[in-house]
């Protein structure tokens, strides 16, 4: 055993490391109970920001039970570790990528939907998503003629950089986001740990 220990001791782990796109500007929202909220209410935390449509909640824009299953309940099971603070922000869209006022609709699908739902977890929101997501990088925005912003799952940081973007409308996308979710975590407890 103490071999084990001598040969692993010095051992480095080498993990992925996501990249950096740049600074999210600071935003303000509204969530379901009616309360405005700002982005600085989250530095700090890594912020998984998407967007649900009003006219199939379901579907359209992300596909919200595999958000759930996927993203959700993981976050639910690990909110008590001191690391592991993630928050998600949906923000209800019409088809056009509006924000939709009454949040009552979207509200009552995801209580239905999420066991152990948890509003301080997964904050549902109405505001201009369109400013967060008018992000450039390259050249291209993200809300670029052609790209449908709204299936659009951005990961930010704890300094809200964004760190990943990925499609919420593909299953495997939102698997992807759990597993990028979980490298930033792994860079977080590195710092941590020197």
């Amino acid at each position: 055993m103490l071999l084990v220990f001598i040969g692993t001791r010095s051992c480095e782990h080498k993990f992925e490391v996501l990249d950096d796109f740049g600074v999210v500007p600071a935003f303000e929202f509204t969530d379901a109970s009616g309360v405005k909220r700002s982005s600085k209410e989250f530095e700090g935390e890594l912020v998984l920001i998407n967007t649900l449509q009003s006219s199939c909640p379901d579907s359209c824009s992300v596909l919200m039970w595999h958000l759930n299953q996927t993203i959700y309940q993981h976050v639910w099971k690990n909110k008590t570790k001191k690391t592991k603070k993630i928050r998600m922000i949906s923000f209800l869209i019409d088809d056009q990528g509006n924000p939709v006022e009454d949040l009552t609709v979207i509200n009552d699908a995801v209580r239905d939907l999420a066991e152990n739902y948890d509003p301080s977890i997964w904050i549902l929101a109405t505001g201009d998503v369109k400013s967060i997501y008018n992000l450039k990088n390259n050249g291209v925005t993200l809300t670029n003629e052609g790209v449908k912003f709204q299936e659009l799952m951005l990961l930010l940081d704890k300094q809200s950089h964004l760190r990943m973007v990925l499609s919420g409308n593909v299953e495997g996308q939102i698997r992807r986001m759990k597993q990028s979710m979980a490298l930033l975590q792994k860079q977080y407890d590195k710092q941590a740990a020197k």
